[in-house]
């Protein structure tokens, strides 16, 4: 009967164990599911969605708060384009990748670390082996652009873009920035701006768009330049 006992303790253990696994489990997946929108989902996440992938080219629907077989679709598109899991699923990671913060990272700490590492990310897949002053100075056309109102009024609306950058089309912007990159980011988001407004640049020596000739340049550093 003693060495019975001595058993039962084990198993009791394991089975406690096992329970509190499933139970967390569980517990992680309900909140990833309140943490997303999804097909046949309705409501404002799902219209700034909409609105925010069709000011990008992404969408040519309306803008009706409802997760329909067009906004499956623009999802998709987005997520192939920017280097995610192409699942058509808004989770958290495509909607931090839309600047869009659910309750449970929306505290302006969080955004405004996610805003440097993203700034830091276009920095290091533009322009490393750059000076340094023009490591700074592509950080700040992203947030020139953000304050144009010809451009979406947020990093992450900016740098996503259709087209807008070439980190993000080669899937440079998934490369781990360098300490370098972070410290360029950092000194744009505190005020620096080496390009002199600049919300363009270019290298003249691979440019073929013409009409990018035509825009006044600001200055050049480095094998950029930057005009308005």
């Amino acid at each position: 009967m003693k060495k019975a006992k001595k058993q039962i303790k084990p198993m009791l253990i394991i089975s406690i164990l096992f329970i509190l696994f499933i139970s967390y489990h569980i517990f992680i997946r309900n909140e990833e599911v309140q943490a997303l929108s999804k097909y046949g989902s309705r409501g404002q996440e799902v219209i700034t969605i909409q609105t925010k992938l069709k000011r990008w080219g992404y969408y040519n629907g309306n803008i009706d708060g409802i997760y329909g077989s067009q906004t499956l679709a623009a999802v998709k598109y987005f997520q192939r384009k920017n280097g995610l899991a192409v699942d058509g699923i808004a989770g958290t990671r495509t909607l931090r990748a839309m600047g869009i913060y659910t309750s449970s990272s929306s505290s302006s700490s969080s955004s405004n670390s996610n805003n440097l590492n993203l700034l830091a990310r276009v920095v290091y897949g533009e322009a490393r082996g750059e000076p340094y002053t023009g490591q700074v100075a592509v950080a700040s056309v992203v947030l020139n652009r953000v304050k144009s109102s010809s451009f979406p009024n947020s990093i992450s609306g900016v740098v996503y873009q259709s087209g807008a950058f070439d980190a993000v089309r080669d899937g440079q912007i998934n490369l781990t920035p360098n300490s370098t990159a972070i410290k360029a980011a950092q000194d744009a988001l505190n005020g620096w701006d080496p390009s002199y407004g600049a919300i363009y640049y270019f290298n003249p020596s691979t440019a073929t768009n013409k009409w990018i000739w035509s825009r006044p340049m600001t200055v050049t550093i480095g094998r950029h330049r930057f005009c308005k």
